[in-house]
């Protein structure tokens, strides 16, 4: 049996141990890293290659939040992303998870959803990547959206010229702030399964 890889970004020392003790006695998981910080997270992603990476939303040692680190782990590297927080407030939580191009989210106050959300998770999507992915694309337009699936290869029949797919396909990616098509397929590739 495959273990799901899972790292771990938390800079409260008690959630840290809980999570080791959580995590760690499962019998398909490996913890392959506990982190405190943004920094040492995309270090230690890129050291260890993690399926899952468990993130804190409120990271208060450092420059940049859990979002911002957790949006820059995605946009580099295979690993997936669950929120973790501290804050009930589902509009914050969703929002967050939106920046970060997050597959999953669990409010610390229910603990006990941790594992199987990051069994869910590791299995392909969740009906929490498809909130996540439906809020994404709630600012596209229907002919932005039409562009969107054409990039991810879906057969789209088109009937506005090819300047006019062009300008929406810049559309497309500066709304949902990436950089090239490629970059897109990679995060979405995530929702779509």
């Amino acid at each position: 049996m495959k273990r799901i890889r899972i790292l771990a970004v938390d800079d409260d020392p008690d959630f840290q141990y809980l999570l080791e003790q959580t995590v760690g006695s499962q019998p398909d998981m490996e913890l392959v890293a506990v982190c405190s910080d943004g920094s040492q997270a995309f270090q230690a992603v890129q050291r260890h290659c993690p399926d899952i990476v468990l993130m804190d939303l409120d990271l208060r040692n450092v420059g940049r939040d859990g979002a911002e680190t957790a949006r820059a782990i995605r946009l580099e590297t295979a690993s997936k992303v669950i929120i973790l927080t501290a804050d009930d407030d589902p509009s914050t939580v969703i929002d967050a998870s939106v920046r970060a191009f997050a597959s999953g989210y669990v409010f610390k106050s229910q603990f006990t959803l941790l594992l199987p959300t990051i069994r869910e998770t590791a299995a392909g999507p969740t009906p929490q990547s498809h909130l996540i992915c439906a809020a994404l694309l709630s600012t596209l337009t229907s002919a932005e959206r039409a562009v969107f699936y054409h990039l991810l290869g879906k057969d789209v029949a088109f009937h506005s010229s090819t300047k006019t797919i062009a300008n929406q396909q810049t559309s497309v990616l500066r709304k949902l702030g990436l950089p090239n098509k490629q970059t897109l397929c990679h995060i979405f590739s995530t929702y779509m399964g």
